[in-house]
């Protein structure tokens, strides 16, 4: 079912999260598609998008920003033994 912009969204939402840390929304009376968790926020769209936008500060998936760390972990362990 697809909604105008005139027409309001009455729907409840609840926003998921995956293994990977990205945010999402799904509607409240489905079940959570997999590898989905609840975070405990429910809701219209809007709030749902809002509370994402609040948590959401980095939009790099975990694996990522966890590789990005182990190699900023490695230059400056080599930095330090050359300096």
């Amino acid at each position: 079912m697809a909604f105008d912009d005139e027409e309001e969204d009455t729907r409840t939402y609840t926003v998921v999260m995956n293994h990977e840390e990205q945010y999402s929304i799904w509607f409240a009376d489905r079940e959570l598609p997999r590898g989905w968790q609840a975070v405990g926020k429910t809701g219209p769209k809007a709030d749902c998008l809002a509370h994402i936008k609040e948590v959401w500060t980095d939009m790099r998936p975990l694996s990522l920003r966890k590789w990005m760390d182990e190699q900023k972990k490695k230059e400056d362990e080599e930095k330090a033994k050359g300096n």
